[in-house]
């Protein structure tokens, strides 16, 4: 079976890598000249989602589907963490936090984590006072609730040291990677094309850029890309990940400091014409909220954006859009949390190994409904 995999970000070296390692014959194509790096911030210009994640590795699944795609994707990225130098899971607690006039995100707040643990997810709502001796680092006043994650880490490096890492195994599985390559797609009456070139299936995993690669084919997904922010500051932080639900900022240790993110612009960008750098109103936020819930005061000593993509429901498009080729996107900023997971559901359905995951299946829209985009962590 030979497979093409559009897209060198972490779902498709990870999507990649699993085929091959299924018995096909694999060929990646990704338009960067290099499959991942181990910078610990992006580069300054337009390039794939996966260099510009945030890392933030904490998940609150509230179904059964996202329970099963929350736990193995950690599971996978321990593994490959134990095998790796280049790529680390840091084990830390995420730490929610509503302030104590907003009741209705408070509402929010305790049925989505009644639901994850429903689950099997290690998450509980607390009263701020009973760990504030547990985290010393925050700073607890005017929140009404707080939740705690307790199965949560975050990557560093960074993201790219990932794909860095799960492009060597694919290669060592006998993917052929080719770099510095955009990849054009189309569909004819015998299947799916790459240049092309005739493939038994064909997999796109180009995140923002997915829509705009099948256009040729005229396929119309219901996916939008949009731009959302982080930054690095120089404060010597050691406390817990952090999201503050009022503020709409998160933010989590960092080998040069703390990383603070969210800086979602809520609608829809060209995803080959977007700013890649943050904007003054992101940074001025982002910093006043983590000197408003920790001792410091540092200012960003850099600031990016990268894009994110968004669906009616907020759930992925994830399987077979027409047949034998199949896409992996929509992840509302949540995709290289579940990479790994995905990727390797993704494989397996191309493999008929797995049944598609219906919740996620690309096809479930009546045609390609109108919809706004909405912050990926928002209660």
């Amino acid at each position: 079976m030979r497979v093409a995999v559009v897209g060198g970000g972490a779902v498709g070296v990870t999507a990649a890598h699993d085929l091959a390692q299924g018995g096909a014959d694999v060929r990646l194509y990704e338009r960067d000249e290099q499959l991942g790096d181990t910078r610990t911030r992006p580069r300054d210009r337009v390039e794939g989602s996966s260099h510009r994640a945030a890392g933030v590795l904490a998940p609150r699944p509230t179904d059964a589907v996202g329970a099963e795609i929350a736990s193995r994707a950690l599971d996978r990225f321990e593994w490959l963490s134990e095998r790796d130098h280049r790529f680390t899971v840091e084990p830390t607690p995420q730490v929610t936090l509503v302030g104590a006039d907003a009741a209705d995100k408070q509402a929010t707040l305790r049925e989505t984590v009644a639901a994850a643990g429903e689950h099997g997810v290690d998450v509980a709502c607390h009263d701020p006072a009973s760990i504030a001796d547990r985290f010393p680092a925050l700073d607890f006043a005017g929140v009404g609730l707080a939740a705690v994650t307790e199965r949560a880490a975050y990557a560093t490096p960074g993201p790219g040291a990932y794909v860095a890492a799960m492009a060597d195994r694919a290669r060592d599985a006998g993917v052929d990677c080719w770099t510095g390559v955009e990849a054009g797609i189309s569909h004819r009456g015998d299947g799916p094309r790459v240049d092309g070139e005739r493939f038994d299936a064909v997999v796109v995993a180009g995140g923002g850029w997915t829509k705009r690669l099948l256009a040729p084919t005229g396929i119309r997904l219901p996916l939008k890309p949009y731009r959302v922010q982080a930054l690095v500051a120089g404060a010597d932080y050691e406390g817990p990940m952090v999201h503050d639900a009022d503020a709409g900022v998160y933010f989590r240790p960092h080998p040069a400091g703390l990383l603070a993110g969210d800086g979602t612009v809520p609608e829809e960008c060209d995803p080959d014409g977007w700013e890649p750098g943050g904007d003054d109103w992101f940074v001025d936020g982002a910093l006043d909220a983590v000197a408003n819930r920790t001792a410091h005061d540092a200012g960003a000593d850099a600031a990016w954006a990268g894009i994110a993509t968004a669906t009616p429901d907020g759930e992925p498009l994830l399987g077979e859009v027409e047949s034998d080729l199949y896409v992996a996107t929509g992840w509302h900023g949540h995709g290289f949390l579940r990479a790994p997971a995905t990727g390797e559901a993704l494989a397996e359905q191309v493999l008929g190994e797995r049944e598609p995951i219906e919740a996620y299946a690309p096809g479930r829209f009546e045609g390609v409904p109108e919809f706004a985009v909405e912050e990926g962590m928002s209660l």
